[in-house]
């Protein structure tokens, strides 16, 4: 997901990306970790939460 994220957004520097969009969509539930327990895991996966799919489903009435 990241990977695929950072392609879409043009991006390259993974650490950024993570301290600048991945951290804090973590800090507001948007996102959860699938693996929490090892959060540097290489099978590391994130999943959106519940409160980021209505998010998603709020932005998308909007627009």
């Amino acid at each position: 997901m990241i990977q695929e994220l950072m392609t879409v957004m043009v991006l390259k520097n993974r650490s950024m990306f993570r301290k600048k969009y991945v951290t804090p969509l973590l800090e507001a539930d948007i996102l959860a970790m699938t693996i929490p327990d090892k959060p540097t895991s290489s099978r590391q996966q994130y999943t959106m939460t519940e409160k980021g799919r209505r998010l998603l489903v709020d932005i998308r009435q909007t627009s």
